[in-house]
């Protein structure tokens, strides 16, 4: 297989990746690098090619995409949280009385 050449990869695998290169887009990485990161994403979560042979391949692990949810977020503990909510609240209640 030549390199870049996506014979090998599974309509869906091709799906997949068009997918998550859309979302990079969205977010501003360059179209190049969003289809990098994208068959990256593809390669890591389904260890590469799938077309070889029926029932052939690991199971895919779908670990970058759980990732991706938890490194989002503010970082915060969920007390802190909770604590600037609350002064939130105080400080418009009291702007709402003066």
């Amino acid at each position: 297989m030549a390199k870049g050449d996506k014979d090998k990869y599974t309509d869906k695998q091709k799906r997949k990746a068009e997918h998550i290169e859309e979302g990079y887009e969205k977010r501003g990485v360059s179209k190049k690098e969003a289809e990098k990161r994208a068959w990256a994403t593809v390669n890591k979560e389904s260890g590469g090619g799938n077309k070889s042979g029926s029932g052939r391949g690991k199971k895919d692990t779908h670990e970058s995409s759980r990732k991706g949810g938890k490194n989002s977020g503010s970082g915060q503990s969920s007390e802190k949280r909770s604590q600037a909510a609350k002064k939130g609240w105080e400080t418009r209640r009291k702007n709402d009385n003066a």
